[in-house]
């Protein structure tokens, strides 16, 4: 095997295991014949990129899992749920092996041979109405039009022209499989016009087959002469032309014309080559690859780095200058424009859609409405919203923990839901949308809610507060209990989860992408875990501070202000320093003693704080002067450096010096 295809195969390896979920999933609930193409399609092209790369496993369980496509497609089995399941299982084994191959380099030896069987037992899925099968379909092929090439293959057959399935399979060893295929479409296009190819045109001309492809041809030519004229095509392994008969046509029931007619030309036949329509982007949107960039958006960084080029120049040629001053200035100028729409670029180039996480979540949602008896719908809004690619790459694990937590603790049973007058169907929502520099991710089920009281006695169980201070605490305090370690409302933990269990690593691991989470809570009517992310890990907005002799950032998104407070009215509430402001008591953090940072010498009679927001509470971080808001390049501060409390990275500033970047989950 040739390592260098490796991340290649990886890559496009998953993007059909998503597939695969994704259309198995719209399967079950909208049984068409697109939908089983493209299964077909992604296990097709599956099977063939592990075969060539040696992996016996994934190349022979995708080849039964074709077989019984194959016999889906041609209306030999009906789709039913034991099918569904059955393929679902696949999926899940071929995920698996995929990570073998990603972590040891090869697949692992795995049981895949139960599930072969299941996918062998015919009898079991067999059409219950076969007698509906005539005799003539069993003599021959089943050819499968849809309403319009059935009339286009009627009107050929009716002025006596022939209709020949042409199929072709190319060596094993052809390197340039497209431009093979484009060969074929040529010499085949001189007898007259394809109706209909398998896969479509796209599929062929972007490699997404595997070494096989069929093409339907109108043509007043024999079948001699198509072969004569296909041979002389090289790495061609196999040709096969068979007559296509008026009697064995199985006509799908579609709106889907993959060819048109030109009123024009008087009936004539369109080359299907040059007219294949876009499938409506809604129902059969394909996944993109996370490492591909849109082609314009790398032009305009071509482009804005040729700028940076001339600038360049510029600066050069202005030495020496009569009028060097101002020629220096309008230069930086310039080059403070381009650099700025460099960073507009860069960002862009780096975002990829959100989709790219929620596609797996219908799979998550299905296995736990059996897993749980309870009947679930899933909806998703925002799925185009963009995040940086780091972030999205870190979101998926703390969502599914979420989505677990709301179908097993937030939605009830069928029979609790309908005894509550709500119909029996829970739903479990995911949104996104953007905010500002944030974008916004809401986890909401329609469910039972969190009942306050139960996390009030629990947390009173264990001792994160006493009784007497239970009873001035707001909801959202109240609810900020179940982010603590171990903390759960539930009585029994199952296998799934229990609402609070582990809810601690999902704050972590968003607070460590410079997050924030929080919890809406109605009783009876569900709950909405409010999820808020920065757009971009690599460049953010940040308030210049000094604390003592040092600078610090604090990122801008975090903060709600900046206010100067009389030192005297700063108060003293169990120890802790507090102000109000405009009626709100809030805390007083000072910098330089969470810092340890020398004081400054004089004393000054106010106090300079930043109000910094996280969740519900306002916080006041007092500082010893505000320098202003600067555009950082946060740069992490290496393995040995990595758990610094309070620090999220650090940023080299205009002058070479470097300023820590705070930490404000942390901090408060």
């Amino acid at each position: 095997m040739n390592n260098q295809y490796l991340d290649v195969f990886l890559e496009e390896a998953r993007e059909h295991i998503d597939n695969l979920n994704t259309y198995l999933l719209e399967l079950e609930n909208n049984p068409n014949q697109e939908v089983i193409d493209e299964i077909f399609r992604s296990a097709h092209t599956l099977k063939g990129m592990s075969g060539t790369m040696g992996y016996n496993q994934l190349s022979e369980l995708t080849h039964e899992m074709e077989n019984l496509l194959q016999e889906i497609r041609s209306h030999q089995i009906s789709v039913t749920p034991q099918i569904i399941d059955t393929l679902l299982q696949c999926v899940d084994i071929l995920e698996e092996l995929i990570n073998d191959v990603e972590e040891y380099g090869d697949e692992k030896q795995r049981d895949i041979q139960k599930v072969i069987s299941k996918l062998k037992e015919r009898n079991s899925f067999l059409l219950s109405n076969a007698e509906t099968i005539t005799e003539d379909e069993k003599k021959g092929e089943i050819f499968s039009f849809n309403e319009y090439e059935n009339r286009l293959v009627v009107q050929a057959l009716e002025k006596g022209l022939y209709v020949w399935k042409v199929v072709v399979r190319l060596v094993d060893e052809c390197l340039l499989k497209s431009a093979r295929a484009f060969l074929v479409f040529k010499t085949l296009e001189t007898f007259g016009e394809i109706i209909k190819t398998e896969p479509i045109v796209q599929d062929i001309e972007d490699e997404k087959f595997d070494n096989e492809f069929t093409l339907y041809l109108v043509t007043s030519q024999n079948k001699d002469e198509i072969y004569k004229s296909l041979n002389t095509v090289s790495e061609l392994e196999n040709i096969s032309v068979q007559a296509v008969e008026q009697d064995s046509i199985l006509i799908q029931q579609t709106n889907q014309n993959n060819y048109r007619i030109d009123d024009d030309k008087s009936q004539e036949l369109i080359s299907a080559t040059t007219d294949i329509p876009t499938r409506t982007v809604n129902t059969f949107k394909k996944t993109g690859k996370t490492l591909r960039v849109d082609i314009e958006r790398l032009d305009i960084l071509m482009n804005l780095v040729s700028e940076l080029i001339i600038i360049k120049t510029r600066l050069d040629d202005i030495n020496g200058d009569k009028d060097y001053q101002a020629k220096q200035r309008e230069t930086i100028e310039y080059l403070e424009r381009i650099t700025s729409n460099l960073h507009d670029a860069v960002m862009k180039a780096r975002m990829v859609p959100i989709e790219n996480v929620f596609n797996r979540f219908p799979r998550v949602v299905h296995d736990l409405s059996r897993e749980l008896s309870k009947e679930m719908d899933l909806l998703i809004e925002g799925a185009e919203t963009e995040l940086d690619r780091t972030i999205i790459d870190e979101i998926g694990d703390p969502l599914i923990h979420l989505i677990r937590n709301a179908a097993d603790h937030g939605i009830e049973s069928p029979q609790e839901r309908v005894s509550k007058g709500k119909p029996e169907h829970g739903t479990i929502k995911l949104k996104a949308y953007h905010d500002g520099n944030n974008v916004v991710i809401e986890v909401s089920d329609d469910g039972r809610g969190i009942d306050l009281n139960s996390v009030l006695k629990k947390a009173i169980e264990k001792g994160l507060i006493d009784k007497e201070q239970s009873k001035n605490l707001k909801e959202y305090e109240i609810t900020s209990f179940l982010f603590e370690p171990g903390f759960s409302t539930k009585s029994s933990v199952t296998d799934v989860s229990g609402r609070g269990v582990g809810l601690d690593v999902v704050k972590t691991k968003i607070e460590s992408l410079g997050g924030s989470i929080e919890i809406n809570n109605k009783k009876d009517m569900g709950t909405t875990f409010l999820i808020r992310l920065p757009l971009t890990l690599a460049i953010i907005q940040a308030l210049m501070v000094m604390v003592g002799k040092e600078k610090y950032a604090i990122p801008l998104s975090s903060i709600k202000e900046t206010v100067i407070v009389p030192k005297k009215e700063i108060k003293k509430v169990q120890k802790s320093e507090v102000t109000v402001l405009r009626g709100d008591v809030i805390p007083v953090i000072r910098l330089n003693e969470i810092l340890d940072i020398e004081k400054k010498d004089e004393e000054d009679d106010e106090l300079t704080l930043v109000v910094v927001k996280k969740g519900e509470k306002d916080i006041g971080l007092a500082v010893d002067d505000l320098i202003g808001q600067q555009e950082i390049v946060i740069k992490t501060l290496g393995s040995f450096l990595k758990d610094i409390k309070f620090i999220a990275g650090a940023t080299i500033l205009g002058d070479g010096e470097v300023a820590l970047i705070l930490d404000i989950n942390k901090l408060v």
